[in-house]
């Protein structure tokens, strides 16, 4: 008996105190788990993100994250409390666990985001943006849905560094939102993580969902390449190379002369793509920076962003309020890029199809790919993608410099 005992006490169950909780979110990794596997929605980040709210919520594990309070302070298993940031790594690994290790490394330092962001830029073509630069104008506009989420946000009794963390969701670009909530509001980084990760990787449903409810057939089969012909552009790029070149140091110099706070984002983004652009004499840099870097980067990054998703983490008001309203952020940007596309074509000739607002989210290129299967299901020869990429490139930008813009006025 006192060997069944033993073996009784070894386990999860033993450990629960009663608190079966633990067991919602394994269902909720498992859904995580079946969107990444069986329906591939952003595979790369929903296992890993998936994996770590598995392995967080099991009792007894040591895999979960334990959030510092304002003042710095976490508890140790002993029950005693100290200030996070005076504990060495080591201490951390050792008291703490693994991915405590790699959450306050890695994550609550910041740098993970920014690193991931370079592998982005290495991965980006801005070409498309180049060539359609009047097009770049709504990814600006689909920003809209950060800014109308804050203030619905602060309305819901938020304070304005939880508002702007939870309106960046609506950027669609999962770094910049962590990035955002790590400076503003970290102790919503868990399920604002999980939210703006979710949809990201639900694009396939939510913009065709919008889409169909604001768009018409005549809208939709807007053809872009038609109206080049019929209005062709006056300006001719002749050196499309030197462009490319050039155009990731501008923009980092800009960036980094109006909004400072937005430079560790657009300016790694701009290296990363400036190691692609000059080709064979940055080829090793460009590689490491867009495969084995950036793996690692997103492994350790699902894993504790996962991690910090424990049952007293998410099982409140507050996060059920944070999923709604980054699907709402999600949704109204989105929205307001169809919208400007539409006041748009009331004052031009050369229409523009209204997809091409409807991808001016940080979803590259899943969104502008999506897009494109939308068009071609009402014209199997009308191929928006190019012209997707460019408001798609452009939001990449636009929710780095939103998100810049907001640290600046609340931190």
């Amino acid at each position: 008996m006192e060997i069944l005992q033993n073996i009784w006490n070894m386990t999860a169950f033993a450990q629960t105190g009663g608190d079966y909780t633990f067991l919602i979110m394994i269902v909720i990794a498992c859904v995580l788990l079946y969107l990444g596997i069986v329906k591939k929605y952003e595979p790369l980040l929903l296992i890993p993100i998936g994996m770590g709210v598995l392995l967080a919520n099991f009792p007894g594990g040591g895999m979960g994250v334990s959030q510092a309070t304002s003042e710095g302070l976490v508890t140790l298993p002993d029950g005693t409390q100290e200030v996070i940031w005076d504990m060495p790594l080591h201490k951390i690994a050792h008291e703490l666990g693994l991915m405590n290790f790699i959450y306050y490394m890695c994550i609550k330092t910041g740098f993970i985001p920014p690193i991931i962001f370079m592998g982005v830029g290495a991965l980006t073509d801005f070409g498309p943006m180049l060539r359609n630069l009047r097009l770049s104008i709504f990814g600006a506009g689909a920003q809209f849905g950060i800014f109308a989420v804050l203030l619905c946000s602060l309305a819901m009794g938020f304070t304005p560094q939880q508002a702007a963390s939870l309106g960046i969701i609506g950027g669609a670009d999962g770094p910049t939102a962590i990035f955002t909530t790590i400076k503003l509001a970290p102790e919503l980084l868990g399920p604002i993580a999980i939210a703006a990760y979710s949809y990201m990787a639900l694009v396939p449903v939510i913009i065709p969902l919008v889409v169909k409810l604001l768009c018409t057939k005549k809208e939709l089969l807007i053809n872009m390449k038609e109206q080049d012909k019929k209005y062709p552009n006056q300006t001719e790029i002749k050196n499309l190379r030197a462009l490319k070149i050039l155009f990731p140091i501008t923009v980092t110099i800009i960036v980094a002369l109006l909004v400072p706070t937005a430079v560790s984002l657009v300016g790694m983004l701009m290296f990363g793509n400036l190691l692609k652009e000059l080709g064979s004499m940055t080829g090793r840099l460009f590689d490491a920076a867009s495969n084995a870097i950036m793996n690692t980067a997103t492994i350790f990054l699902g894993l504790s962003v996962g991690a910090t998703m424990t049952s007293e983490a998410f099982l409140n008001m507050q996060t059920i309020g944070i999923v709604i309203g980054g699907f709402l952020a999600f949704a109204l940007s989105i929205s307001a890029g169809i919208c400007m596309v539409k006041i748009f074509n009331l004052f031009t000739k050369k229409k523009v199809n209204p997809l091409v607002g409807a991808t001016g989210l940080s979803a590259v290129p899943m969104a502008s790919r999506v897009a494109n299967e939308i068009a071609t299901r009402y014209d199997p020869k009308n191929h928006v993608l190019n012209y997707c990429m460019a408001s798609n490139i452009s939001g990449v930008i636009g929710s780095a410099v939103a998100a810049g813009v907001l640290i600046s006025f609340l931190q």
